[in-house]
């Protein structure tokens, strides 16, 4: 009986010895497959990283060419948001700089440095239209202007003031309306109209905000005054 037991015993322990063989053999075929297979993959293989859109200046969608300033502008949202005007990444005006208002937003620019000469606004509907014919008659020659409306931008001016813009390179200028939305950039000494104007009438049928219509938003390059 002791015999048969011993060999039970031994029958058992070679059994077990067995299969755990086979499984550690097994295990580690698998494992050596998964790491071959891991180390196998080529880096073009691999899960690739989402990549953040270059940002260019003042926010633009395209980067400008050489010998060129980025800008973009926004007109004003009704009488609740006001202007924004942005050259070479600097804000020149907008309502967090507490430097706009009501009326006709104006910003001035070296032609040659693109840095900020500056920055005005004037009341067109109560205030008087003498203040701007007198600062347009300032603006040198080579001065970049750039113009936004905010609310009311055209009730009080007059032919002498729409004269003097027009002569900056503007051709909405002329048309421009109560309650128009109107971003203008052009230049003192230009000798074309400027390509950089968008103008949108107040209509009740088509208008954005309750007695204003939407936002105009524009921007581009403007060339550098090299001489």
């Amino acid at each position: 009986m002791r015999i048969a037991g011993a060999a039970k015993l031994a029958v058992a322990v070679a059994v077990f010895l067995l299969t755990f063989y086979v499984i550690s053999q097994v295990f580690e075929i698998k494992m050596d497959a998964s790491l071959g297979n891991l180390f196998a993959r080529s880096p073009l293989e691999l899960p690739a990283r989402p990549t953040k859109p270059p940002r260019y200046k003042c926010g633009t969608t395209k980067i400008c060419p050489e010998n060129h300033f980025a800008f973009k502008m926004a007109s004003g949202a009704a009488n609740v948001v006001g202007p924004k005007i942005c050259v070479e990444d600097n804000v020149l005006m907008s309502g967090v700089k507490n430097n706009v208002g009501r009326g006709i937003n104006i910003a001035l620019v070296n032609g040659k440095t693109g840095s900020m000469v500056d920055t005005k606004f004037f009341d067109m509907w109560g205030g008087d239209v003498a203040p701007l014919i007198d600062f347009l008659k300032t603006i040198k020659d080579g001065t970049i202007v750039l113009m936004a409306t905010y609310d009311d931008g055209a009730t009080k001016l007059n032919e002498e003031s729409r004269k003097l813009i027009s002569e900056l390179g503007s051709t909405s200028i002329t048309n421009l309306g109560f309650r128009d939305n109107w971003v203008f950039c052009g230049g003192k000494g230009i000798k074309t109209k400027s390509p950089f104007e968008q103008h949108i009438k107040n209509n009740k049928d088509t208008n954005k905000y309750e007695g204003w219509p939407e936002v105009v938003e524009m921007e581009g390059c403007i060339p550098q005054k090299l001489d």
